[in-house]
């Protein structure tokens, strides 16, 4: 095949662009795989630019249910995951797909429902809060995503003593989706849903909703934070992975979490503790 000398001209000026680049360039970005907890609360927005004015890395984030948020770390696709359920964080460092593991921050659930609370659970403590729910059938959403929150209502069913195999019918509705859908599809449907305070504290679209159980010791929820391990998966970012990882547990990173508040509420409350697991 002929090749035109306009060709020749254009693949040299191709050659001299790509000699012009350091060989030793790297693209300062990584990706986060991260419970929707941390995006829907607008925690991400807040804390992303400090965090790149600091460093000049760009944080990509993916945000999924944690079983899903580890699962893309299993596979690779991220370099750092952050997410809240401890017992799978766990399970995934043991498995060797993680490097290890440091809290970093924690706030707790809350029981949503609607003002009437048609199972007359407000103020109740959320054992007998479910209990009611189940015994009235009062219409309940779960996530049923694989997510922090999601493994969370179901510990909390199983502590309620209720086998959701066979309790569960038309009043509870799995929706396989975030947070912020879960509370929209509650709102349209009056009805039940166990939420991270972060995200309800910045939802808008409560219609008739309100907090009705808080402060049982049992809906505490703590956040943890690892990075993917680079010996299973080469392709992972260390430095800057670990760069991302190190910010949000030292006391500037720390800082910036209790720093983010809407309409003077904490969303989050830093508790990194640096020797990890």
């Amino acid at each position: 095949m002929r090749i035109s000398p306009w060709s020749i001209g254009f693949i040299g000026l191709i050659g001299v662009v790509l000699a012009g680049v350091p060989a030793g360039a790297e693209d300062r970005s990584i990706v986060v795989a991260s419970t929707t907890s941390t995006q829907d609360s607008g925690l991400f927005g807040y804390l992303l630019p400090l965090f790149k004015a600091k460093t000049g890395i760009e944080v990509k984030v993916i945000a999924q249910g944690t079983g899903q948020a580890l699962d893309t770390g299993r596979r690779g696709d991220a370099d750092v995951v952050f997410v809240h359920a401890k017992p799978q964080e766990e399970k995934f460092l043991a498995e060797g797909f993680g490097v290890k593991r440091f809290d970093v921050m924690y706030n707790d659930f809350v029981l949503i429902g609607p003002k009437s609370d048609p199972a007359g659970v407000k103020g109740k403590d959320i054992e007998t809060a479910l209990k009611q729910i189940q015994a009235k059938a009062a219409p309940f959403v779960s996530r049923g995503d694989r997510s922090g929150t999601h493994a969370a209502e179901l510990a909390l069913w199983k502590l309620a003593g209720i086998e959701l195999e066979t309790a569960k019918g038309p009043w509870y509705r799995e929706i396989g989706q975030g947070m912020g859908a879960a509370l929209n599809i509650a709102s349209a449907m009056n009805a039940y849903v166990l939420s991270d305070r972060g995200t309800w504290i910045s939802f808008k679209n409560r219609g008739d909703l309100d907090i009705v159980v808080e402060g049982d010791k049992r809906l505490f929820n703590q956040y943890g934070v690892m990075l993917v391990n680079p010996e299973k998966h080469p392709t992972v970012k260390k430095d800057l992975g670990q760069a991302f990882v190190d910010w949000l547990v030292a006391p500037e990173g720390q800082a910036a979490i209790a720093g983010y508040r809407i309409d003077g509420q904490q969303l989050f409350f830093p508790n990194a503790e640096k020797k990890g697991s």
